[in-house]
């Protein structure tokens, strides 16, 4: 006997089965969805936060090894006030840096078209905030 999908788990394979609908390949990775989004290395997971709150945790890293220099900062910056939807971060190290965009919002709820329409407005986001962030 199987256990029965919890919300979560629900959730994020709603969201697996829009993504694919619209072109995106996805890999199962450690619980959760794994895919590309126009350069940027993207992972989903459903996560049940508290009872009757069901939300999906996106993380696009938009950048890896960037030299940690003042101009990244201002970048990520000026990238972060343009953002509708999620936050952009540096993760330092040394004299480098990776460049990670993370948004997390509740889903429950949500119709199909709905939830496609936020995931692929914040994967946009996450697009349009690499440009200029690479060589």
């Amino acid at each position: 006997m199987t256990d029965a999908p919890t919300p979560a788990e629900e959730l994020q394979a709603r969201a697996r089965n829009l993504l694919t609908r619209y072109g995106v390949a996805i890999r199962e990775e450690d619980g959760g969805l794994g895919f590309e989004y126009e350069g940027a290395l993207c992972s989903l997971r459903g996560v049940n936060l508290a009872p009757g709150l069901d939300v999906l945790a996106m993380m696009c890293i938009l950048a890896w090894d960037r030299p940690l220099k003042p101009q990244l900062h201002k970048r990520v910056a000026e990238r972060n006030a343009a953002l509708q939807f999620g936050t952009i971060t540096v993760v330092g190290r040394e004299k480098e840096a990776d460049v990670i965009m993370r948004y997390t919002f509740p889903a429950a709820g949500l119709e199909d078209e709905a939830l496609a329409t936020i995931i692929l407005l914040a994967l946009s986001g996450a697009s349009r905030a690499r440009q200029g962030l690479l060589p």
